[in-house]
């Protein structure tokens, strides 16, 4: 998977409105955000990318269409690429008002949430992805999008109320994709190599998630175990996941570990380049003035 494909949700935070510039570790204390939350990452224009493996699900496949008519529309969603986003999200909603009853809602609803996302529909996303948990509650894949993606759109201007829904619901969706990813068993079509992938991907999104809400709820020791694991399980680690996890080593006085962190988000290629830089920089002054926590 190529690292420009990877990371579909890296382009949801703008580096110049970063966690870096408003202080994560401000977060504990009086410059934090609603309900001692630290200053969120604001969502950029970018369009993030889809993800480039299967779906996974423990629950069966949609049944039969009832109409030949109704499986031909299904068919013409199906071929519109997940890269043509609106064409995709155009096709699959008009499907869905045609045949409000259909027996496809999860295989519409599923391909919607990611490409509501794509095209920077955040609200969207979330509403399509939780109709498909509605009927699909084991859908990993979904889980974890809805886990990593809900508390990445929380911003300064979001209401208190709103935000600590927001991530209610991403802890609930991450832990629960955490906790069922390991039990998918190997589709027939997929080859072992596709499925390593997709349960890696699902778990990396899922760890990321649940990080980021111990990171707003300051608790950045617990976000330090689940990032760590997000960028283990990942061959090609979002370099947002990096760039939280040097915030909250840097936070806890970790600053060897937080320097890592920065370096291998400076590192990749894209839009978090200059904060990551500018966070190692900084956390290595920080270091020759303060001591290191014991690890």
């Amino acid at each position: 998977m190529k690292r420009n494909k990877k990371s579909w949700l890296d382009a949801l935070i703008i580096s110049g409105l970063l966690l870096a510039s408003c202080g994560m570790a401000a977060g504990q204390g009086s410059q934090g955000s609603q309900s001692g939350q630290s200053q969120p990452p604001a969502q950029s224009s970018d369009k993030p990318k889809a993800p480039d493996v299967t779906p996974l699900s423990l629950d069966s496949a949609a049944p039969p269409p009832v109409s030949a008519e109704e499986d031909a529309a299904f068919k013409s969603f199906q071929a519109v690429p997940m890269n043509d986003v609106k064409q995709k999200i155009q096709v699959g909603e008009a499907f869905l008002q045609k045949y409000p009853e259909t027996r496809y809602k999860s295989a519409v609803y599923a391909p919607l949430a990611f490409a509501c996302l794509q095209d920077g529909q955040v609200q969207k996303m979330e509403e399509y992805g939780e109709k498909e948990i509605a009927l699909v509650p084991n859908d990993v894949s979904t889980l974890a999008l809805l886990g990593q993606t809900l508390p990445r759109s929380i911003h300064s201007g979001t209401p208190q109320a709103e935000a600590s829904q927001l991530l209610t619901k991403a802890e609930q969706y991450s832990k629960q994709a955490i906790e069922i990813t390991p039990t998918i068993p190997k589709p027939a079509n997929m080859t072992d190599e596709a499925f390593a992938a997709a349960k890696n991907q699902n778990l990396a999104m899922a760890h990321s998630g649940l990080g980021l809400v111990y990171i707003r709820r300051g608790k950045n020791a617990e976000a330090i175990t689940e990032l760590d694991e997000a960028v283990k399980v990942d061959p090609n680690p979002d370099p947002v996941n990096y760039y939280l996890l040097g915030m909250a080593n840097k936070s806890t006085s970790h600053f060897d570990d937080a320097v890592t962190a920065f370096n291998k988000c400076a590192a990749i290629v894209g839009p978090m380049q200059n904060a990551c830089k500018t966070q190692a920089d900084d956390t290595k002054k920080k270091s020759s003035t303060e001591l290191s926590a014991p690890k």
